[in-house]
């Protein structure tokens, strides 16, 4: 049977992707190093504060890891949470992994924690931004339940590589709350078919807003991971400016369209109705020549 990263606790899929016995957390639970706020307002603490770190071995390499915990407040960013993260990041630079992998999931800053969520985040970005500019290559994977929205969905664009799965989502904000600031005319977050149109995995492959789509399966997330390692990361001043040069293009060739499938036309898909339909391997074969990145 195929594992499912989809499906997988934070635990699971650190257990999953790195080899047998090679991790080593930092902070763990036993030391019970919990967020300062949660219990002044009364809310329930994980020990973890939800974000798991430490470093171990995929393929032979050592690497340094963070993983959300998607079951503790929707893996959402609070002032230890953040801390947890930047450490990793700020250790990386000293130390020089072969790369520092981010699993993802989250639904963004805690309001219970906002403003410090909030520098947290913005921590973040920092350190991912320093981390390559110090030759360390970031690797970001999306496939949770959760998604990945919120300040953590800008963070997640700083990285090297963004590995997503089909059922990833990655956006600034989720489905919930446009609708609940906007009306379920706007946005309908109950209709999976337009959200995974719009944040979905596929979606974000074809905008070129994510590197690589893998199927559910955590064999599938390794096997990218590895091959992101290996490629490294551009952090020229050309790469820089291509990326520039897509974004102002795609507001010009994309600006009028209402809907994903408008884009995905845009994009020369005869019929775009079909692109739920094939399994990844037949989807990121089709989509060659698809991608925003060929305009």
């Amino acid at each position: 049977m195929t594992h499912s990263y989809y499906e997988s606790s934070a635990r699971a899929r650190i257990a999953g992707l790195l080899e047998p016995d090679s991790f080593h957390e930092w902070l763990p639970a036993a030391e019970r190093l919990t967020s300062p706020h949660l219990a002044t307002l009364e809310q329930p603490a994980a020990f973890d504060d939800g974000v798991i770190i430490g470093r171990g071995s995929i393929a032979a390499k050592q690497i340094f890891i963070a993983a959300q915990e998607g079951g503790f407040m929707g893996g959402a960013v609070g002032e230890v949470h953040g801390a947890k993260l930047v450490g990793v990041l700020e250790r990386a630079v000293r130390d020089r992994p072969a790369a520092v992998l981010l699993l993802l999931e989250t639904g963004g800053v805690r309001l219970q924690e906002a403003n410090a969520g909030l520098i947290a985040v913005s921590e973040v970005m920092r350190a991912i931004l320093a981390a390559r500019a110090a030759g360390v290559t970031v690797i970001v994977a999306i496939g949770g339940q959760y998604g990945c929205f919120g300040g953590m969905g800008i963070a997640a664009r700083c990285a090297s590589t963004i590995i997503m799965s089909e059922e990833g989502r990655l956006g600034l904000s989720g489905p919930e709350v446009i609708e609940t600031a906007r009306g379920v005319e706007e946005y309908d977050a109950r209709d999976r078919a337009m959200v995974w149109r719009t944040v979905g995995g596929k979606h974000r492959y074809l905008l070129a807003e994510c590197d690589v789509i893998v199927a559910d399966s955590m064999d599938e997330f390794r096997h990218a991971i590895v091959a992101g390692i290996d490629n490294g990361d551009d952090w020229s001043l050309a790469a820089l400016e291509r990326e520039h040069q897509l974004l102002a293009e795609r507001v010009q060739r994309f600006g009028a369209c209402k809907d994903g499938r408008d884009i995905w036309r845009e994009l020369g898909w005869a019929d775009p109705e079909a692109i739920a339909m094939p399994d990844n391997d037949e989807f990121v074969a089709a989509a060659h020549g698809h991608r925003a990145k060929n305009i």
